[in-house]
């Protein structure tokens, strides 16, 4: 019997079989077959095929990655129950051997010394990625039957719903609350108006504060000496569309850092680059940095885009209010800053609260009130002016966020741009009533303008006449690059439009976007249970679990059963080291996927190695890693920053998922992650605390980033 391993993802296999005799003989058609270690073949116990039409049988499975072949043969048995089985004739027959390919055979079987049937036999194999098989997994889990999602029948995962009702023997108390332990400081369990995190106006420097910290009532101030005055760009505003070509003259090279260690290198401006000469990971011809996959096509990209100073670029919100601009434009910027760049968010309304105070009614925001406009302009102007002064420092990514919901507004940020970056606008277009509502009622219950207010539904009742003010006056974006979400909130599909978006960075944000959306669902991360390396303190590697971890990942079931004992539709992340797999291995009635974007950072040479031994024999590595954790990057490994690269598929997708996702994988591996839901900057990365036998719930949703901890057991490598 073969025992070739496959490889790739996960294999769908179907195989079917067409005889118009069979009903006539009133036999079945069964699948049986041995796993090349067993040896064992018992045709009493094969599989039935089930009737897919009058005359064709179907059976159809997924196998998982890197099987064994298992080989199988055909076999046929009276309806009536009789122990005899008729079995083909011919050689064994390999189960999933293919990838993405349909065989055609015949199956001879004979039924006496003179008669024989013969049959038409299909074997389908097909690859499946990740995302296909969940997908699969829960149609088959709503509908209970045989289901058809994306190409895939139906999903074997081995859940035995008996074994549910099992506790493990693990001890869990049945209040989960017990176990819940204190959050890290800056991303706790509260609640906090989104706006208040953005940047705070320069003019409050002469007050001493510098921090985004809350909004301060009841502070005045005058305009910093030197602004431009407001008609400086509003008076004569003509039609611009925001694709200004940034001069290049005076620069005589390109230097390109993607920030993963490698060191930067430069290249005269004439000089062209042929994409077709470079090798993955080389750094000869071009001087492409250590760096491979998309992380190299960005530097690419980075260099064909030329100075890093010379690639600004301003995000403008533009939408009426409750429409999602703020919680949008807060995702966007601890997305970019996880990847690196650096990125700031700058809230008009936050400027207009410190500058005008927060007593304002629906007046302040008629379209006919004079005063009003041009105090709501003024603050445009001043956040703009601080964006753009921070970029002149070194900033790459401005985030405006406001209405902007008229061409005179617009037409005014982009003269103000004009020469110094590009502006992309991004409109968020909400029509369903039911998310409207919600919002408006989330926003007066948060917003600072109301927080004085007593009466929550007088509140309600100012905030939606400031909405039909803005409405009154509202202009849809039809100018310059512009991407429009149109009912991206709601669960129900959505839309997403772009005009004149070209470029790396322009790409990302758009493939970002269309995977974000607001439904409500916890992340659970953990660290795998305590592994024998753990225990000698042994860096990397893929050993099995300790005693203490399988005790771990027992706890860890009975927790997940418990947590998400209605949510039928989550999913189990593991990476491919088998510590992490044996530590999912007791949840049953979840699909588990594994991500190879998930395995423990690659210590390369020092794998294996203790801290004392890589001081030992590599001191200057250690010295090396001891300055600078984040960049430093293992002899033929990879660095806290490679890690992050190869992550955000990760990142896109947990964000893509409507349901809950348990991700068990290592420390750097969770490190990251966390970071990026914590909006951590990349320098405290390494130094995150993601302890043993803990689960970090991450709740995700319309208010923000909520975080939760469980302590189920001690972690024993606590102070080492």
């Amino acid at each position: 019997m073969a025992t070739a391993a496959s490889s790739g993802g996960h294999q769908y296999v179907s195989v079917k079989l067409e005889s118009a005799r069979l009903a006539a003989l009133d036999l079945a058609p069964h699948l049986f077959g041995s796993h090349p270690v067993a040896g064992s073949w018992d045709p009493s116990k094969a599989l039935p095929m089930e009737r897919a039409a009058d005359a064709i049988w179907e059976l159809s499975c997924v196998l998982p990655s890197r099987h064994e072949t298992m080989d199988f043969k055909l076999v046929l048995k009276p309806k009536a129950g009789s122990s005899q089985c008729i079995v083909e004739e011919g050689p064994n027959r390999p189960l999933g051997s293919g990838s993405n390919e349909v065989e055609m055979t015949d199956a001879v079987f004979k039924l006496n010394e003179k008669d024989a049937l013969e049959c038409k036999v299909w074997v389908e194999t097909e690859t499946l990625s990740p995302f296909d098989l969940a997908a699969s997994w829960k149609a088959h889990q709503e509908n209970l039957q045989p289901s058809r999602v994306r190409g895939t029948y139906d999903v074997v995962m081995g859940a035995d719903t008996k074994s549910r009702q099992n506790d493990f023997a693990s001890g869990l108390e049945l209040d989960l609350e017990k176990y819940v332990v204190p959050t890290t400081p800056n991303m706790g369990s509260g609640v906090v108006y989104a706006a208040n995190l953005t940047e705070n106006p320069r003019f409050l420097l002469d007050t001493g504060i510098s921090s985004n910290n809350d909004t301060i009532k009841g502070i005045s101030h005058n305009l910093v000496k030197g602004d431009a005055p407001l008609n400086h760009y509003t008076n004569e505003m003509k039609d611009v569309d925001g694709r200004h070509a940034p001069s290049h003259e005076g620069q005589r090279a390109v230097f390109v850092d993607r920030g993963v260690g490698s060191p930067r290198f430069a290249r005269t401006k004439n000089e062209t680059i042929s994409t077709s000469n470079i090798k993955q990971g080389s750094e000869a011809k071009v001087g492409m940095p250590a760096a491979e996959g998309a992380v190299a096509a960005a530097a690419v990209a980075d260099q064909m885009y030329g100075p890093k100073e010379d690639r600004k670029l301003v995000i403008v919100l533009v939408g009426l209010p409750a429409r999602g601009k703020t919680f949008t434009a807060a995702k966007l910027t601890r997305y970019l800053r996880w990847l690196g760049h650096e990125t700031k968010h700058f809230n008009v309304g936050k400027y207009r609260r410190l500058k005008h105070g927060t007593n304002q009614t629906a007046d302040f925001f008629r379209g006919d009130n004079k005063e009003g406009v041009e105090a709501r302009n003024e603050v445009a102007v001043l956040a703009m002016e601080d964006m753009l002064s921070w970029m002149e420092e070194g900033g790459q990514v401005g985030i405006c966020d406001a209405t902007n919901s008229t061409r005179n507004r617009r037409n005014m940020l982009m003269k103000m741009a004009e020469g110094k970056c590009k502006i992309i606008f991004v409109e968020t277009i909400c029509n369903d009533q039911d998310v409207l509502e919600r919002n408006i009622r989330l926003k007066v219950q948060q917003s600072p303008d109301y927080a004085e207010q007593t009466d929550f539904e007088a509140g309600v009742r100012d905030f939606k006449e400031r909405l039909a003010y803005y409405e009154k006056v509202y202009e849809p974006v039809e100018e310059g690059s512009y991407i429009k979400m149109i009912d991206m909130v709601s669960g129900n599909g959505g839309q997403l439009q772009i005009n004149n978006i070209s470029g790396y960075l322009p790409g990302r944000i758009v493939f970002f976007l269309v995977n974000c959306h607001l439904t409500p669902r916890p992340i659970l991360l953990t660290r795998h249970g305590e592994s024998l390396d753990n225990v000698r303190g042994r860096i990397g590697g893929d050993s099995s679990l300790s005693e203490t971890g399988e005790i771990y990942s027992r706890k860890l079931a009975s927790f997940v059963e418990k947590r998400l004992k209605s949510e039928r539709t989550a999913s189990i992340w593991t990476s491919t080291l088998q510590r992490t797999i044996s530590t999912a291995h007791p949840i049953i009635g979840f699909p588990k996927i594994q991500w190879r974007a998930l395995d423990e950072i690659n210590a390369g040479v020092c794998d294996g190695m203790t801290y004392e031994e890589v001081k030992k024999n590599k001191p200057e590595d250690y010295e090396s890693r001891r300055k600078d954790k984040l960049r430093y990057r293992y002899p033929r490994g990879e660095s806290y920053l490679d890690v992050i690269q190869r992550l955000e598929p990760v990142i896109i997708e947990l964000e893509r998922q409507r349901a809950p996702v348990v991700v068990i994988a290592h420390q750097a591996v969770l490190r990251s992650l966390y970071a990026y839901f914590a909006d951590k900057p990349l320098e405290e990365v390494p130094k995150i605390e993601i302890p043993l036998h803990t689960i970090i719930e991450i709740k995700m949703g319309v208010t923000g980033v909520e975080e939760k901890r469980y302590k189920l057991m001690d972690d024993p490598t606590a102070g080492i």
